[in-house]
């Protein structure tokens, strides 16, 4: 699956097609993507927040980039983790590289026996 235009209901539709995900809202009204037991992508109607390295440092670099579109996420944004904007400048390719890295960052995390 790709996503053809930046929207929100693309992206769900995108992250919840990956090996192994599924939708949840642990916490009312907050709707994230999950691969195993973790979660690889926070859905909202015009923001995706995704894991964008592996520290600060390397999702910085998004920051950096897309200074109006991207800001650090609340409580793990120390751990790599930024909120995108969907449908602005951010390009649909580059969207669609941050839900990848996310996803393959979290999958790497997973016990062996829980990966897709």
């Amino acid at each position: 699956m790709s996503i053809k235009a930046a929207t929100g209901h693309e992206v769900k539709g995108y992250c919840l097609h990956k090996p192994g995900a599924w939708q949840d809202e642990p916490w009312e009204g907050d709707v994230v993507a999950k691969v195993g037991s973790k979660i690889f992508a926070f859905l909202g109607e015009d923001t995706v927040g995704v894991k964008c390295g592996k520290g600060r440092a390397e999702a910085d670099e998004w920051i950096e980039e897309f200074s109006d579109e991207v800001t650090v996420s609340p409580y793990i944004g120390r751990h790599g983790w930024n909120v995108l904007r969907i449908g602005g400048a951010i390009p649909v390719e580059a969207l669609v590289e941050a839900i990848d890295t996310s996803y393959d960052l979290v999958v790497a995390t997973l016990p062996k026996s829980q990966r897709p």
